[in-house]
């Protein structure tokens, strides 16, 4: 079997997800026109030529504006719904997806609409493909911990919904230790953490994930290389890094995919692993990060297949089903 074989027709699970990052132009076309929105383009080909970033920060606004199109249960339903059909297609078994509450509320859509469209859609996944799942809610660290606060308290209402909560949007000048206070109290009500930390970020961000919001995974981390300290810790505890390389290179984070450091990071054997991020705005889900991936950086089979056990040791399913998948490639 060639490595393009292998890579499609083994299991996965995906744990760097955001489900508005999963937004096609021709689902937000049609989303707009049955909501009676507007939205500043005039056809789907317009929408994929504003999907040119030169950073997190642009992208953000183009992702922001997206979003405006989704207001009704059946939205959030139809675009997890729209994702559920990729896993499908990309083999992936197990997915640990984000949403983004804040992005929703601040324009007056109920919590409640956002977290039941996307959560029926999966466990109707769940039932017809049997496609596990968790959902992490995402803090935006661009607003301050009180308004943060608010979304915490709602969330507690969903905790049979929720499993996590993660941090994201733009993180240059918002560091992870701004939110200390809130991660605590997600703690203290059994919320697991993770956050983004790493991307365009400074090493000293991942350390502050990880002292401050006690973190259990790390979204990215790809600046870690930059602090030995850091990667022998790393390497140590073997905490997980969630890798998006088409991502990054779309983020300008490196300039081309064969400039990425994920095999550096596989040398120096950190828990990484390769994920989509906003597969819909950076030009692919999982299995094409996999294969450009592969292709751009010359990785080996044993390289590829560390990638995807390491995808399925990082995931929170039970020791149990971990085995079964890693067994399985």
């Amino acid at each position: 079997m060639n490595i393009k074989e292998f890579i499609k027709k083994s299991p996965k699970a995906e744990l760097h997800l955001h489900i508005e990052g999963t937004l096609e132009p021709e689902l937000m076309f049609s989303l707009a026109k049955r909501n009676n929105i507007k939205i500043p383009f005039n056809n789907i080909e317009e929408v994929k030529k504003a999907y040119n970033f030169s950073n997190l920060d642009s992208f953000l606004k183009i992702y922001y504006e997206g979003a405006k199109v989704l207001i009704k249960e059946q939205d959030f339903f139809d675009l997890t719904w729209d994702y559920i059909l990729k896993c499908r297609e990309d083999n992936i078994v197990h997915t640990e997806i984000f949403f983004d509450p804040q992005t929703h509320t601040d324009r007056g859509i109920d919590f409640e609409t956002v977290i039941n469209g996307i959560f029926n859609a999966l466990k109707k996944g769940e039932k017809e493909f049997g496609l596990s799942f968790k959902i992490i809610m995402c803090f935006l660290r661009h607003l301050n911990e009180d308004e943060c606060f608010k979304i915490l308290d709602k969330a507690l209402a969903h905790k049979d919904k929720i499993f996590g909560v993660g941090l994201d949007s733009s993180e240059k000048g918002n560091p992870p230790k701004k939110f200390k206070n809130l991660f605590k109290k997600a703690l203290e009500n059994e919320f697991i953490t993770v956050a983004h930390a790493g991307e365009e970020g400074p090493p000293e961000y991942i350390w502050e994930a990880l002292n401050f919001l006690n973190v259990h995974r790390i979204d990215h981390g790809v600046q870690c290389l930059k602090d030995d300290k850091l990667v022998g810790m790393l390497s140590e505890s073997q905490i997980p890094l969630t890798v998006c390389p088409l991502s990054n290179v779309k983020l300008k984070v490196f300039n081309k995919l064969e400039e990425h450091n994920l095999k550096r990071m596989l040398d120096k054997k950190l828990m990484v692993m390769v994920n989509s991020d906003d597969p819909a705005y950076f030009g692919g889900y999982l299995n094409k990060n996999l294969t450009e991936t592969q292709a751009a950086l010359n990785l080996s089979y044993e390289q590829v297949k560390t990638l995807l056990v390491n995808s399925f040791k990082s995931s929170f399913l039970k020791d149990a089903e971990k085995k079964k998948w890693i067994s399985k490639i």
